[in-house]
């Protein structure tokens, strides 16, 4: 089976930069985007063969998810069912026979950090729903986690220190969940790899550079991780500030 998940930075700028060639091409069991900053309506994405699922934020024009899959969930959830964090459209839950799909797009602590503490209410009000979804059955959940973990997830790692995504607080929210039981598909595959990125700023030619953080994940309950085949960031897609990532499950 193979997974994509993508933070579009906006589906509907996406699709006039080459989103739906990518899309056909790429002929996944289950699309994931984030970012979708769009509102029910505003775009009418014809894809054959897909179950379409969105969660739009109530702000016009910011946050959302959307998950296509061709296979159909027997359930579907949006959101966490707690009413302050679902206001945004970050999350979505499909249910399948043998585990959960989710699809997140993580709040961003901002600049200057304005939004750290919420963020960090976030943070364990998601794990605390994964490990509650994992008393059923295994979780595979994808996304925009904007954060880094170690430095070798990102280009700079000593200027970032004190930056949104690489604070020790951003950083230890995301080890607690590694060590729940949960694994980083692409770091457990290649621990030492470097110079891979998922998402680079659109000034100071970042991406061109490669100045980039690795903030898109693909992290699986620990029990299945014998069926993880092959974890990818797939760098050459370009139509948006982040590129897709893969994960190829047996």
């Amino acid at each position: 089976m193979k997974f994509i998940s993508w933070n579009v930075n906006g589906i509907r700028a996406c699709v006039k930069k080459g989103f739906l060639d990518f899309f056909n091409e790429t002929d996944a069991d289950i699309f994931c985007i984030q970012e979708s900053k769009m509102q029910e309506g505003q775009l009418d994405l014809n894809l054959p063969g897909y179950h379409q699922y969105w969660n739009y934020a109530v702000k016009k024009g910011y946050s959302g998810t959307g998950i296509f899959t061709k296979e159909e969930p027997i359930s579907v959830f949006y959101g966490l069912g707690i009413e302050e964090h679902d206001q945004e459209g970050r999350v979505i839950t499909l249910e399948f026979k043998d585990y959960y799909f989710i699809t997140v797009y993580t709040p961003n602590s901002q600049s200057e950090l304005a939004r750290l503490s919420y963020r960090m209410k976030w943070e364990e009000d998601f794990l605390a729903y994964l490990k509650k979804l994992e008393e059923k059955k295994p979780v595979i959940f994808c996304g925009d986690l904007n954060v880094a973990v170690e430095e070798i997830d990102l280009k700079n790692p000593k200027t970032n220190r004190k930056n949104a995504g690489f604070t020790d607080e951003e950083r230890e929210k995301m080890r607690t969940i590694l060590s729940n039981g949960f694994i980083d598909t692409f770091r457990y595959l290649y621990p030492d790899q470097t110079g891979i990125y998922s998402w680079w700023s659109y000034r100071f030619n970042a991406r061109k550079n490669n100045a980039g953080w690795r903030i898109d994940y693909f992290i699986v309950s620990e029990c299945l991780k014998d069926r993880i085949s092959d974890a990818k960031i797939l760098t050459d897609v370009m139509g948006s500030d982040h590129c897709p990532i893969e994960l190829d499950f047996k």
